[in-house]
Protein backbone atom coordinates (compact mmCIF):
# COMPACT_ATOMS: atom_id res chain seq x y z
CA UNK A 1 0.00 0.00 0.00
CA UNK A 2 1.12 3.62 -0.93
CA UNK A 3 1.38 5.14 2.45
CA UNK A 4 1.03 9.21 2.79
CA UNK A 5 -0.75 9.80 -0.72
CA UNK A 6 -3.32 12.41 0.74
CA UNK A 7 -2.01 14.05 4.52
CA UNK A 8 -4.73 16.02 5.82
CA UNK A 9 -2.79 18.91 8.37
CA UNK A 10 -4.80 20.46 11.18
CA UNK A 11 -2.18 22.62 12.65
CA UNK A 12 -2.40 23.81 15.44
CA UNK A 13 -1.31 26.95 17.37
CA UNK A 14 -1.20 28.09 21.04
CA UNK A 15 -3.46 30.62 22.77
CA UNK A 16 -2.18 31.39 26.39
CA UNK A 17 -2.96 28.12 28.28
CA UNK A 18 -3.26 24.75 26.99
CA UNK A 19 -6.21 24.55 24.98
CA UNK A 20 -8.80 21.74 26.15
CA UNK A 21 -10.90 21.25 23.29
CA UNK A 22 -8.19 22.54 20.73
CA UNK A 23 -6.49 18.81 19.20
CA UNK A 24 -2.95 18.36 19.51
CA UNK A 25 -1.00 18.94 15.64
CA UNK A 26 -2.24 16.16 13.39
CA UNK A 27 -1.22 14.62 10.46
CA UNK A 28 -4.24 12.47 9.36
CA UNK A 29 -3.01 9.74 6.59
CA UNK A 30 -6.15 8.20 5.07
CA UNK A 31 -4.26 5.78 3.43
CA UNK A 32 -3.25 4.33 6.94
CA UNK A 33 -6.76 3.43 6.97
CA UNK A 34 -6.24 1.03 5.18
CA UNK A 35 -9.44 0.02 2.93
CA UNK A 36 -8.12 -2.73 -0.15
CA UNK A 37 -10.46 -5.76 1.49
CA UNK A 38 -13.30 -6.98 2.97
CA UNK A 39 -11.79 -6.93 6.73
CA UNK A 40 -10.97 -3.35 6.47
CA UNK A 41 -14.21 -2.23 6.31
CA UNK A 42 -15.30 -2.05 10.04
CA UNK A 43 -11.64 -0.61 11.46
CA UNK A 44 -12.79 1.90 9.27
CA UNK A 45 -15.79 2.66 9.78
CA UNK A 46 -14.55 2.60 13.31
CA UNK A 47 -12.52 5.42 12.41
CA UNK A 48 -15.33 7.49 10.81
CA UNK A 49 -17.01 7.22 14.13
CA UNK A 50 -14.02 8.75 15.63
CA UNK A 51 -13.51 11.24 13.45
CA UNK A 52 -17.87 12.37 14.46
CA UNK A 53 -16.60 12.29 17.93
CA UNK A 54 -14.42 15.27 17.74
CA UNK A 55 -17.49 17.39 16.87
CA UNK A 56 -19.55 16.64 19.77
CA UNK A 57 -17.51 18.47 22.94
CA UNK A 58 -16.75 21.80 21.06
CA UNK A 59 -20.59 22.47 19.82
CA UNK A 60 -21.65 21.80 23.62
CA UNK A 61 -19.50 24.44 24.02
CA UNK A 62 -20.57 26.33 20.90
CA UNK A 63 -24.29 25.68 21.58
CA UNK A 64 -24.26 26.43 25.47
CA UNK A 65 -21.43 29.04 25.89
CA UNK A 66 -21.76 31.37 23.18
CA UNK A 67 -25.00 32.14 24.80
CA UNK A 68 -26.32 32.34 28.15
CA UNK A 69 -25.70 29.12 29.79
CA UNK A 70 -22.44 29.33 30.85
CA UNK A 71 -19.46 31.64 32.08
CA UNK A 72 -16.18 31.41 32.57
CA UNK A 73 -13.91 31.57 35.76
CA UNK A 74 -10.95 30.26 35.25
CA UNK A 75 -7.58 30.88 32.78
CA UNK A 76 -7.98 30.03 29.46
CA UNK A 77 -9.01 32.54 26.83
CA UNK A 78 -10.87 30.76 24.34
CA UNK A 79 -13.52 30.46 27.09
CA UNK A 80 -13.15 34.10 28.24
CA UNK A 81 -13.80 35.29 24.83
CA UNK A 82 -17.46 33.48 25.12
CA UNK A 83 -18.03 34.49 27.79
CA UNK A 84 -17.11 38.24 27.93
CA UNK A 85 -18.87 38.18 24.02
CA UNK A 86 -15.42 38.73 22.62
CA UNK A 87 -14.87 36.09 20.31
CA UNK A 88 -11.75 36.45 18.02
CA UNK A 89 -10.81 34.31 14.36
CA UNK A 90 -8.00 33.09 16.58
CA UNK A 91 -10.22 31.20 19.25
CA UNK A 92 -9.03 27.92 19.58
CA UNK A 93 -12.83 26.43 20.30
CA UNK A 94 -13.26 27.76 16.74
CA UNK A 95 -10.71 26.10 15.22
CA UNK A 96 -11.64 22.90 16.84
CA UNK A 97 -14.76 22.30 15.74
CA UNK A 98 -13.75 23.54 12.29
CA UNK A 99 -11.08 20.98 12.09
CA UNK A 100 -13.23 18.14 13.66
CA UNK A 101 -16.26 18.55 11.17
CA UNK A 102 -13.85 18.55 8.47
CA UNK A 103 -11.69 15.49 9.99
CA UNK A 104 -15.43 13.69 9.51
CA UNK A 105 -15.78 14.97 6.24
CA UNK A 106 -12.56 13.73 4.68
CA UNK A 107 -13.04 10.35 6.02
CA UNK A 108 -16.76 10.04 4.71
CA UNK A 109 -15.52 10.98 1.43
CA UNK A 110 -12.74 8.64 1.71
CA UNK A 111 -14.58 5.94 2.19
CA UNK A 112 -17.56 6.36 -0.49
CA UNK A 113 -14.96 7.29 -2.81
CA UNK A 114 -13.14 3.42 -1.94
CA UNK A 115 -15.40 1.09 -0.94
CA UNK A 116 -17.44 0.99 -4.25
CA UNK A 117 -14.33 -1.04 -5.57
CA UNK A 118 -13.65 -3.10 -2.43
CA UNK A 119 -14.03 -6.73 -3.31
CA UNK A 120 -15.69 -9.39 -0.96
CA UNK A 121 -17.85 -6.72 0.60
CA UNK A 122 -21.41 -8.04 1.20
CA UNK A 123 -23.88 -5.73 -0.33
CA UNK A 124 -26.14 -5.07 3.31
CA UNK A 125 -22.40 -4.18 4.20
CA UNK A 126 -21.45 -1.72 1.73
CA UNK A 127 -24.85 0.05 1.82
CA UNK A 128 -24.95 0.42 6.18
CA UNK A 129 -21.43 1.87 5.86
CA UNK A 130 -22.18 3.91 2.78
CA UNK A 131 -25.20 5.15 4.62
CA UNK A 132 -23.33 5.83 8.07
CA UNK A 133 -20.55 7.77 5.68
CA UNK A 134 -23.52 9.88 3.89
CA UNK A 135 -25.02 10.70 7.33
CA UNK A 136 -22.42 11.32 9.97
CA UNK A 137 -20.66 13.93 6.68
CA UNK A 138 -24.20 15.46 6.25
CA UNK A 139 -24.30 16.04 9.83
CA UNK A 140 -20.54 17.49 10.04
CA UNK A 141 -22.11 19.88 7.55
CA UNK A 142 -25.14 20.70 9.23
CA UNK A 143 -23.44 21.60 12.50
CA UNK A 144 -20.99 23.16 10.65
CA UNK A 145 -23.41 25.65 8.55
CA UNK A 146 -25.18 26.56 11.49
CA UNK A 147 -22.28 27.51 13.59
CA UNK A 148 -19.88 28.70 11.01
CA UNK A 149 -22.52 30.05 7.84
CA UNK A 150 -21.19 29.34 4.27
CA UNK A 151 -18.69 26.91 4.49
CA UNK A 152 -16.23 25.11 1.72
CA UNK A 153 -18.32 22.29 0.51
CA UNK A 154 -15.54 18.46 -0.59
CA UNK A 155 -16.61 15.71 -1.75
CA UNK A 156 -13.32 14.06 -2.39
CA UNK A 157 -10.24 12.95 -0.52
CA UNK A 158 -7.70 14.36 -2.66
CA UNK A 159 -5.45 16.82 -1.40
CA UNK A 160 -4.90 19.04 -4.52
CA UNK A 161 -8.60 19.57 -4.69
CA UNK A 162 -9.22 20.68 -1.13
CA UNK A 163 -6.38 23.29 -1.08
CA UNK A 164 -8.22 25.98 -2.82
CA UNK A 165 -12.27 25.09 -2.22
CA UNK A 166 -14.13 28.53 -1.45
CA UNK A 167 -17.33 28.58 0.88
CA UNK A 168 -20.52 27.16 -0.92
CA UNK A 169 -23.76 29.43 -0.16
CA UNK A 170 -25.82 28.55 3.17
CA UNK A 171 -28.36 27.49 0.58
CA UNK A 172 -26.13 24.93 -1.37
CA UNK A 173 -24.89 23.67 1.77
CA UNK A 174 -28.09 23.07 2.99
CA UNK A 175 -29.24 21.20 -0.27
CA UNK A 176 -26.34 18.98 0.35
CA UNK A 177 -27.06 18.04 3.77
CA UNK A 178 -30.59 17.06 2.69
CA UNK A 179 -29.09 14.92 -0.17
CA UNK A 180 -27.11 13.28 2.12
CA UNK A 181 -29.63 12.55 4.85
CA UNK A 182 -31.73 11.53 2.08
CA UNK A 183 -29.02 8.84 0.65
CA UNK A 184 -28.98 7.81 4.09
CA UNK A 185 -32.91 7.11 4.89
CA UNK A 186 -34.29 4.10 4.56
CA UNK A 187 -33.55 0.02 5.55
CA UNK A 188 -29.28 0.09 4.56
CA UNK A 189 -29.12 1.32 8.20
CA UNK A 190 -30.12 -0.81 11.32
CA UNK A 191 -33.62 -0.25 13.03
CA UNK A 192 -31.94 -1.17 16.16
CA UNK A 193 -28.54 -1.22 16.32
CA UNK A 194 -26.55 -2.64 19.31
CA UNK A 195 -26.48 0.70 21.31
CA UNK A 196 -27.56 4.46 20.75
CA UNK A 197 -23.58 4.68 19.75
CA UNK A 198 -24.06 3.31 16.73
CA UNK A 199 -26.10 4.97 13.49
CA UNK A 200 -29.56 4.10 12.95
CA UNK A 201 -32.57 4.86 10.70
CA UNK A 202 -34.21 6.48 13.46
CA UNK A 203 -31.10 8.45 14.13
CA UNK A 204 -31.25 9.84 10.81
CA UNK A 205 -35.27 10.50 11.02
CA UNK A 206 -34.30 12.54 14.21
CA UNK A 207 -31.66 14.57 12.59
CA UNK A 208 -34.16 15.41 9.37
CA UNK A 209 -36.55 16.63 11.93
CA UNK A 210 -34.01 18.96 13.64
CA UNK A 211 -33.01 19.85 9.67
CA UNK A 212 -37.17 20.54 8.92
CA UNK A 213 -37.41 22.72 12.57
CA UNK A 214 -34.20 24.82 11.60
CA UNK A 215 -35.86 25.77 8.14
CA UNK A 216 -39.00 25.96 9.42
CA UNK A 217 -40.80 22.92 7.22
CA UNK A 218 -43.44 22.51 10.19
CA UNK A 219 -45.32 20.18 8.74
CA UNK A 220 -42.42 18.04 7.49
CA UNK A 221 -40.66 18.35 11.48
CA UNK A 222 -44.54 17.19 12.98
CA UNK A 223 -44.36 14.28 10.86
CA UNK A 224 -40.70 13.46 11.73
CA UNK A 225 -41.41 13.51 15.21
CA UNK A 226 -44.46 12.15 15.16
CA UNK A 227 -42.52 8.96 13.25
CA UNK A 228 -40.13 8.52 16.28
CA UNK A 229 -42.80 8.87 19.09
CA UNK A 230 -45.04 6.93 17.50
CA UNK A 231 -42.74 3.71 16.55
CA UNK A 232 -42.64 3.36 20.28
CA UNK A 233 -38.70 2.19 19.69
CA UNK A 234 -37.90 4.91 22.48
CA UNK A 235 -39.43 5.69 25.90
CA UNK A 236 -38.77 8.43 28.03
CA UNK A 237 -37.19 7.75 31.18
CA UNK A 238 -39.13 7.74 34.27
CA UNK A 239 -36.30 9.74 36.18
CA UNK A 240 -35.36 12.95 34.24
CA UNK A 241 -31.99 12.53 36.84
CA UNK A 242 -31.19 9.56 34.90
CA UNK A 243 -30.38 11.68 31.71
CA UNK A 244 -27.99 13.49 33.73
CA UNK A 245 -26.10 10.26 35.60
CA UNK A 246 -26.45 7.71 32.96
CA UNK A 247 -25.63 6.60 29.07
CA UNK A 248 -27.69 4.78 26.69
CA UNK A 249 -31.20 5.65 28.66
CA UNK A 250 -34.43 4.15 27.04
CA UNK A 251 -34.31 7.26 24.81
CA UNK A 252 -31.32 8.10 23.47
CA UNK A 253 -31.28 7.76 19.54
CA UNK A 254 -27.90 8.93 19.40
CA UNK A 255 -25.14 9.44 21.66
CA UNK A 256 -21.47 9.61 21.10
CA UNK A 257 -20.28 6.44 22.82
CA UNK A 258 -17.18 6.48 24.92
CA UNK A 259 -15.19 3.83 27.48
CA UNK A 260 -12.69 4.16 30.15
CA UNK A 261 -9.72 3.50 27.57
CA UNK A 262 -11.37 5.68 24.92
CA UNK A 263 -12.79 9.03 25.63
CA UNK A 264 -11.71 11.72 23.64
CA UNK A 265 -14.75 14.16 24.28
CA UNK A 266 -14.82 14.45 28.16
CA UNK A 267 -11.13 12.96 29.46
CA UNK A 268 -8.97 15.09 31.82
CA UNK A 269 -6.54 15.81 28.52
CA UNK A 270 -9.15 18.50 27.21
CA UNK A 271 -12.80 17.34 27.72
CA UNK A 272 -16.16 18.93 29.48
CA UNK A 273 -15.39 16.62 32.85
CA UNK A 274 -12.63 18.47 33.34
CA UNK A 275 -13.68 22.10 32.05
CA UNK A 276 -16.42 21.71 34.19
CA UNK A 277 -15.58 19.95 37.04
CA UNK A 278 -12.04 19.24 37.33
CA UNK A 279 -10.87 22.26 36.39
CA UNK A 280 -13.88 24.27 36.94
CA UNK A 281 -12.59 26.66 34.06
CA UNK A 282 -16.79 26.88 32.96
CA UNK A 283 -19.67 26.91 35.39
CA UNK A 284 -23.64 27.75 34.86
CA UNK A 285 -24.66 31.29 34.72
CA UNK A 286 -26.55 32.22 37.17
CA UNK A 287 -29.33 33.33 35.36
CA UNK A 288 -29.54 29.65 34.09
CA UNK A 289 -28.99 28.53 38.09
CA UNK A 290 -31.90 30.50 38.53
CA UNK A 291 -34.02 29.36 35.89
CA UNK A 292 -33.11 25.57 36.38
CA UNK A 293 -34.37 26.20 40.25
CA UNK A 294 -38.25 27.19 39.39
CA UNK A 295 -41.18 24.79 39.03
CA UNK A 296 -41.44 24.44 35.50
CA UNK A 297 -38.27 23.15 35.59
CA UNK A 298 -38.91 20.56 38.35
CA UNK A 299 -36.37 17.54 38.10
CA UNK A 300 -34.03 19.32 35.88
CA UNK A 301 -32.60 20.99 38.65
CA UNK A 302 -30.58 17.76 38.50
CA UNK A 303 -28.64 19.49 35.05
CA UNK A 304 -26.68 21.32 37.75
CA UNK A 305 -25.02 20.79 41.26
CA UNK A 306 -23.94 22.68 44.41
CA UNK A 307 -20.96 22.99 46.42
CA UNK A 308 -20.43 25.06 49.47
CA UNK A 309 -16.75 24.86 49.05
CA UNK A 310 -16.56 25.90 45.62
CA UNK A 311 -18.80 29.21 46.46
CA UNK A 312 -16.64 32.47 46.41
CA UNK A 313 -15.45 35.19 44.51
CA UNK A 314 -16.66 35.01 41.30
CA UNK A 315 -17.88 31.22 41.54
CA UNK A 316 -21.42 30.87 42.44
CA UNK A 317 -20.76 27.34 43.71
CA UNK A 318 -22.39 25.42 40.75
CA UNK A 319 -21.68 23.06 38.46
CA UNK A 320 -22.31 21.34 34.95
CA UNK A 321 -23.61 17.55 36.35
CA UNK A 322 -23.20 15.87 33.35
CA UNK A 323 -19.85 14.66 31.92
CA UNK A 324 -17.84 12.61 34.48
CA UNK A 325 -15.08 11.12 34.27
CA UNK A 326 -13.94 8.12 31.73
CA UNK A 327 -15.23 5.78 34.60
CA UNK A 328 -18.28 6.90 35.60
CA UNK A 329 -21.68 6.22 33.70
CA UNK A 330 -22.60 9.62 32.48
CA UNK A 331 -19.90 10.87 30.10
CA UNK A 332 -21.63 10.11 26.40
CA UNK A 333 -22.57 13.29 24.82
CA UNK A 334 -26.07 12.82 23.57
CA UNK A 335 -26.63 13.83 19.89
CA UNK A 336 -30.42 13.06 19.50
CA UNK A 337 -33.05 11.70 22.15
CA UNK A 338 -36.13 11.28 22.24
CA UNK A 339 -36.71 14.52 24.42
CA UNK A 340 -36.13 16.53 22.15
CA UNK A 341 -38.27 15.16 19.22
CA UNK A 342 -41.01 15.84 21.60
CA UNK A 343 -39.64 19.54 22.29
CA UNK A 344 -39.37 19.39 17.97
CA UNK A 345 -43.04 18.71 17.80
CA UNK A 346 -44.69 21.00 20.37
CA UNK A 347 -42.27 23.82 18.33
CA UNK A 348 -43.85 22.72 14.92
CA UNK A 349 -47.30 22.14 16.28
CA UNK A 350 -47.75 26.09 17.75
CA UNK A 351 -46.77 27.25 14.12
CA UNK A 352 -49.04 25.62 12.72
CA UNK A 353 -51.35 26.84 15.47
CA UNK A 354 -51.87 23.29 16.62
CA UNK A 355 -52.03 24.99 20.32
CA UNK A 356 -54.63 23.41 22.62
CA UNK A 357 -56.07 20.03 23.41
CA UNK A 358 -55.23 16.67 21.65
CA UNK A 359 -51.70 16.49 19.15
CA UNK A 360 -51.01 19.92 20.37
CA UNK A 361 -48.19 21.73 21.38
CA UNK A 362 -49.35 22.31 24.96
CA UNK A 363 -49.81 18.62 25.26
CA UNK A 364 -46.29 18.04 23.99
CA UNK A 365 -45.20 20.43 26.16
CA UNK A 366 -46.64 18.88 29.41
CA UNK A 367 -45.69 15.55 28.62
CA UNK A 368 -42.05 16.46 29.78
CA UNK A 369 -43.21 18.67 32.65
CA UNK A 370 -45.33 15.92 33.89
CA UNK A 371 -42.11 13.46 33.68
CA UNK A 372 -39.83 15.81 35.25
CA UNK A 373 -42.80 16.92 38.26
CA UNK A 374 -42.73 20.22 36.85
CA UNK A 375 -45.82 22.72 37.38
CA UNK A 376 -48.04 22.44 34.22
CA UNK A 377 -47.57 24.61 30.85
CA UNK A 378 -50.44 27.44 31.28
CA UNK A 379 -50.31 29.58 27.81
CA UNK A 380 -53.78 31.45 26.32
CA UNK A 381 -51.74 32.30 22.90
CA UNK A 382 -49.48 30.94 20.42
CA UNK A 383 -46.81 33.77 21.26
CA UNK A 384 -47.24 32.57 24.90
CA UNK A 385 -46.51 28.86 23.80
CA UNK A 386 -43.42 29.40 21.94
CA UNK A 387 -41.96 31.51 25.09
CA UNK A 388 -43.25 27.78 27.26
CA UNK A 389 -41.47 26.25 24.34
CA UNK A 390 -38.37 28.23 24.53
CA UNK A 391 -37.65 28.01 27.72
CA UNK A 392 -38.65 24.18 27.80
CA UNK A 393 -35.96 23.74 25.56
CA UNK A 394 -33.56 25.33 28.16
CA UNK A 395 -34.88 22.89 30.95
CA UNK A 396 -35.28 20.19 29.12
CA UNK A 397 -31.53 20.13 26.72
CA UNK A 398 -29.64 21.96 29.23
CA UNK A 399 -25.98 21.42 28.50
CA UNK A 400 -26.61 19.56 25.73
CA UNK A 401 -25.44 22.10 23.34
CA UNK A 402 -28.65 23.61 22.04
CA UNK A 403 -29.52 27.12 23.50
CA UNK A 404 -27.52 29.23 21.00
CA UNK A 405 -28.70 27.93 18.13
CA UNK A 406 -32.23 27.78 19.73
CA UNK A 407 -32.17 32.04 19.96
CA UNK A 408 -30.36 32.29 16.69
CA UNK A 409 -33.05 30.62 14.49
CA UNK A 410 -35.83 31.62 16.26
CA UNK A 411 -34.08 35.58 15.99
CA UNK A 412 -34.13 36.06 19.66
CA UNK A 413 -30.75 36.28 20.03
CA UNK A 414 -30.46 39.86 20.18
CA UNK A 415 -33.01 40.68 22.84
CA UNK A 416 -31.91 37.62 25.14
CA UNK A 417 -28.23 37.77 24.43
CA UNK A 418 -27.96 41.89 25.17
CA UNK A 419 -29.52 41.98 28.23
CA UNK A 420 -27.26 38.98 29.46
CA UNK A 421 -24.17 40.60 28.32
CA UNK A 422 -23.53 43.91 26.90
CA UNK A 423 -20.98 43.28 24.92
CA UNK A 424 -23.11 41.00 22.74
CA UNK A 425 -23.29 42.10 18.81
CA UNK A 426 -25.33 40.77 15.70
CA UNK A 427 -22.25 39.21 14.63
CA UNK A 428 -21.16 36.74 17.41
CA UNK A 429 -24.85 34.76 15.71
CA UNK A 430 -21.80 33.11 13.42
CA UNK A 431 -19.02 31.79 14.93
CA UNK A 432 -15.58 33.23 13.16
CA UNK A 433 -13.57 31.14 10.13
CA UNK A 434 -10.85 30.39 11.85
CA UNK A 435 -7.96 32.43 11.05
CA UNK A 436 -5.96 29.41 10.16
CA UNK A 437 -7.94 28.16 7.74
CA UNK A 438 -8.45 31.66 6.11
CA UNK A 439 -4.12 31.75 5.91
CA UNK A 440 -4.01 28.03 4.32
CA UNK A 441 -6.96 28.19 1.84
CA UNK A 442 -7.13 31.13 -0.82
CA UNK A 443 -10.37 30.66 -1.65
CA UNK A 444 -11.26 31.99 2.02
CA UNK A 445 -8.94 34.83 1.93
CA UNK A 446 -11.37 37.93 1.69
CA UNK A 447 -14.10 35.64 3.09
CA UNK A 448 -14.46 36.12 6.93
CA UNK A 449 -17.96 36.25 8.37
CA UNK A 450 -19.07 40.05 8.37
CA UNK A 451 -17.48 41.89 11.95
CA UNK A 452 -14.69 39.72 12.55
Amino acid sequence: MKKATLIILFLVTGFGCTNFLDPEPVALLIDDLALNEAKDVPSVEIGLYGAFRGIAAPKVIAGDMTADMLIHIGTFNQYREFSNKQITSTNASAAALWGSIYRTIYVANFILEKLPGVPGVTEAERNEVTATARFLRGYAYFVGVYTFGAMPITTTSDLESNRNVPRSSVEDLLAFIEADYAAASGDALPESPVNAGFVSQSAVVAARARLALYQQNWAEAEALTSQIIDSENYTLVDDYSDIVLSDFTDEAILEVGYTVNDDPGTDANYGLNDLFRGRREIIPSNQTVVALNNDEAGDRFSNISFDLSELGGVDNGWSVAKYGTADEDNNNIIIFRLGEMYLIRAEARAQQNKLFGSGSALEDVNVLRNRANGAPAVANSREQILQVIERERLYELAYEGHRWYDLVRTGRAKVVMTAFNTNWQDKFELWPIPLREIQYNPALQGAQNPGY
